[in-house]
């Protein structure tokens, strides 16, 4: 929410000729918004693109500007019931309409070669970044948790005898993921460098091989999955493509929609249905049933 209010006190800032930082709408007047300005702000939001995976830039999805609207509305309420803004006010500055329209999921997912491959980069590593890197990238094909949630495990939280990970998700809602027994072993070939039972599970390693016993960044483990994809010689991926895959895979392989959603902590199994390539499976196979000439074939009457 706070990166959001942030975004909108730039945008505001700028469009009337100021300047914004990172942290724009700490101080910003939230309380003076009035409903013109919360229309200008919708208009705003309907403006912005970001770089897509080619570099190209694309629009927002509605969703994420909803997103937006949703902190805006957060931040007008908490204005009113501070006694900051009169009810009437506050009523109109909230009922700024959301977005419509929606978006498939960006991504794709992993072929097991893939990942193979990827293993096989990480082996001609013989230090222990190597070791670090086989080990993370099990954890993320095997869990499918986010990147921040790889980047925020720790040792303690890791029970090796059942291969579990106690792991801290969004809303800062814990839940139990279970790793596959290869990637326990490469788990615990990484641990095996490291005596301590207690701190981040993984941790950066200095060029000289030394390891830094601080927790890897969200940026660090997005960095692992491009250094090695490379050396794989493998087309782009995101740390993000990992859980789509761990769904999909899952519930192709007939694991019921509830048991996928505990296991990759979403609050509403719509949002992991969203993930599920069956559909999208049974959409081509019945095109596919359509009859269809070869080039070389006359029509017949």
């Amino acid at each position: 929410m706070a990166a959001c209010l942030d975004r909108i006190a730039a945008f505001l800032l700028e469009a009337s000729g100021g300047d914004a930082d990172k942290s724009a709408g700490r101080g910003f007047p939230w309380a003076a918004l009035r409903s013109e300005h919360t229309a200008a702000i919708r208009a705003l939001l309907g403006q912005q693109t970001s770089p897509g995976p080619d570099g190209a830039e694309r629009p927002w999805s509605p969703a994420y500007r909803n997103q937006h609207l949703a902190a805006l509305r957060g931040v007008l309420r908490a204005a009113w019931s501070l006694g900051e803004m009169s009810t009437d006010d506050y009523q109109r500055a909230k009922a700024v309409k959301n977005f419509t329209g929606s978006r498939l999921p960006s991504g794709r997912s992993i072929h097991v070669a893939e990942f193979a491959a990827l293993l096989r980069a990480c082996a001609l590593d013989p230090g222990p970044a190597g070791r670090r890197d086989a080990a993370l990238l099990a954890t993320l094909y095997t869990t499918g948790a986010r990147r921040s949630e790889i980047a925020g495990l720790r040792r303690e939280h890791y029970d090796p005898g059942e291969r579990a990970l106690r792991i801290v998700g969004k809303g800062d809602k814990e839940r139990m993921e279970y790793l596959h027994e290869s990637a326990a072993v490469l788990l615990g070939t990484w641990l095996s460098l490291d005596d301590r039972l207690a701190g981040p599970l993984f941790k950066p390693v200095h060029k000289s091989g030394a390891l830094q016993h601080r927790p890897l960044t969200d940026a660090a483990v997005r960095n692992v999955v491009v250094k090695r994809r490379r050396e794989a010689g493998l087309p782009s991926m995101t740390p993000h493509d990992f859980r789509r895959t761990f769904i999909g895979d899952l519930l192709d392989e007939g694991v019921d929609l509830v048991t996928v959603q505990q296991l990759v902590g979403h609050s509403s199994p719509a949002t992991t249905a969203r993930y599920d390539r069956r559909p999208e499976r049974r959409r081509r196979n019945a095109v596919d049933k359509l009859r269809f000439p070869a080039p070389s074939q006359e029509p017949t009457s």
